[in-house]
């Protein structure tokens, strides 16, 4: 496997894109001054469009680096949970224990706050926790300024770090939607982002033989599973538990990187 000081890459420039930004906008000027407005014109609408696609492709590494695979060749995935803790998280802690899995628990600094004992229970029983953000604003986090994501980082961050002793290492946007503003509190907090790489929409989509097929088409050594807990259609302990299952059925065991 890579090195963790490879894998664990908190931004070092968190304001390069401006940089991308002006030179962008200096070829448009020279294309529209030399060239005219039927060439400038189409040229300033994908220079703009270069900076607003990748907010919202969570693997993108415009703005921050991310890590959407681990670098291994046998056959282990790293199981990541989010949105917690949430009254589902004690029946998965228990699915884990059964099927003698490791995972990481990306949890949402308030509902941490509220749920003290759960946040210990993820502990004691060996898995991971990362930052999921403060309050998980799912439909605005994407157009978040740099303040409110550096509460929602800063905030979530230290929540964490008092109720687990140490502080988190990983960070995983809400939504996966990474703006401009994110590398900055990355940088601060010393965290590293984490996409995926097989995901099923459990969020939203209560089927586990949907969601497991979406998930099975992705697996493959390393890769990183993202399933949710909590989720509206009171479904996530048993999406879980097939996932489980499925990992067994396939021979993958689970692993977490190396501090």
């Amino acid at each position: 496997m890579t090195t963790p000081a490879t894998l664990h890459r908190v931004p070092r420039h968190p304001h390069a894109w401006l940089a991308w930004l002006l030179l962008s906008q200096l070829a448009v000027a020279l294309l529209w001054w030399r060239l005219g407005w039927t060439w400038g014109l189409p040229a300033l609408v994908l220079s703009h469009l270069a900076f607003v696609v990748p907010v919202f492709m969570p693997r993108a590494r415009l703005y921050a680096p991310v890590l959407d695979r681990l670098p291994v060749d046998e056959r282990a995935v790293w199981l990541t949970i989010d949105d917690g803790p949430s009254g589902d998280t004690a029946a998965i802690l228990a699915a884990l224990d059964r099927h003698r899995a490791r995972a990481t628990f990306f949890l949402v600094g308030e509902r941490a706050q509220a749920h003290p004992g759960l946040v210990g229970e993820i502990l004691r029983r060996g898995h991971g926790i990362g930052n999921h953000s403060q309050t998980h604003p799912a439909g605005r986090f994407w157009a978040l300024g740099p303040r409110a994501m550096a509460g929602q980082v800063g905030q979530a961050q230290q929540a964490l770090a008092r109720l687990a002793g140490a502080p988190p290492r990983w960070f995983r946007s809400v939504v996966g939607h990474t703006n401009p503003f994110v590398a900055a509190p990355l940088r601060a907090h010393g965290l590293a982002r984490v996409a995926w790489t097989a995901r099923g929409y459990d969020a939203v989509d209560g089927d586990p033989v949907r969601v497991l097929q979406r998930i099975g088409r992705d697996l493959a050594p390393g890769a990183i599973v993202l399933l949710h807990e909590g989720a509206a259609h009171g479904r996530s302990v048993e999406i879980v538990e097939a996932t489980l299952c499925l990992l067994e059925e396939r021979g993958y065991a689970t692993l977490e990187p190396p501090e």
